[in-house]
C-alpha cells in the first residue's frame, strides 16, 4: 500500500486547513486509517484514526473538538480537517494504514511521507 499525503501549508493561527491522503495498491476499505504528526524536536504522536468497518473515530485529547477525520472509500482517501489552528499544531502530518486495525490502538502497517503544516502567530 502506498500513501500520499497532501494539503499542508502555511496558515495563520485560528485558521483552518484540510489535509488529504490517497491510498493505492490495496483494499482501502479494509484499513483503519490514521493521522500522526511530528513537530520539530519531538517524537511522532497519534492525532486521529477512523475505523475500517464502521467509520468510528478516535482522537488524541489535544485535538478533540478541533480536528475531524473522515474517509471516502470510493476515492481511497482519508481527510483531516483542522480548525482553530494553533502554533503548537505546527508539524509534519503523516497518514498511516492499519489492516483491520483497532481504531483505539492503531498500529500502522504502512506510512505516508507526510505533509508539513506550519501555523504562524
Amino acid at each position: 500500500v502506498q500513501l500520499q499525503a497532501s494539503g499542508g501549508g502555511l496558515v495563520q493561527a485560528g485558521g483552518s486547513l484540510r489535509v488529504s491522503c490517497v491510498a493505492s495498491g490495496g483494499r482501502f476499505s479494509s484499513y483503519t486509517m490514521g493521522w500522526f504528526r511530528q513537530a520539530p524536536g519531538n517524537e511522532r504522536e497519534f492525532v486521529a484514526a477512523i475505523n475500517w468497518h464502521d467509520d468510528s473515530t478516535h482522537y488524541a485529547d489535544s485535538v478533540k473538538g478541533r480536528f475531524t477525520i473522515s474517509r471516502d472509500n470510493a476515492k481511497n482517501t482519508v481527510y483531516l480537517q483542522i480548525n482553530s489552528l494553533k502554533p503548537e499544531d505546527t508539524a509534519v502530518y503523516y497518514c498511516a494504514a492499519d489492516l483491520r486495525g483497532d481504531v483505539d490502538l492503531i498500529t500502522p502497517d504502512y506510512w505516508g511521507k507526510g505533509t508539513l503544516v506550519t501555523v504562524s502567530n
